[in-house]
């Protein structure tokens, strides 16, 4: 069992990553919006954070840079979860730090696929 922090600021997208995670095992925290991820990141140290791109005030993409420039945090593995699906859309997020990259919607067997294939980096 991961302990999991979740950045996402649309309640129904955070209800089901949560149950999802849950569901798989997993013990789950959660943060609405990128100052409250940072600070959950670095007070809980978990074993993954999945980062919306889209938040209110500080993006998704920005948080994690600050996460990856952070000696007590560059280590959590990040994967995005975003809306975008345009070409080059996985090397933007990937630029910024991030180490996965999940579209929206949802799909339960690719975000449990993607979150087992991070925890076993």
């Amino acid at each position: 069992m991961a302990r999991i922090l979740v950045v996402e600021d649309n309640p129904a997208n955070m209800k089901l990553v949560l149950f999802i995670l849950q569901k798989g095992g997993h013990d789950v925290l959660q943060a609405i919006d990128a100052e409250a991820g940072l600070r959950a990141a670095r007070e809980q140290q978990p074993d993954l954070i999945l980062m919306d791109v889209q938040l209110p005030g500080m993006d998704g993409l920005e948080a994690t840079r600050l996460l990856k420039s952070d000696p007590d945090t560059r280590r959590i593995p990040v994967i995005a979860l975003t809306a975008m699906a345009m070409r080059g859309d996985e090397e933007h997020v990937r630029a910024a730090g991030c180490d996965g990259y999940i579209a929206k919607p949802i799909d339960y067997k690719a975000l449990l696929m993607h979150v087992e294939r991070a925890l076993a980096q």
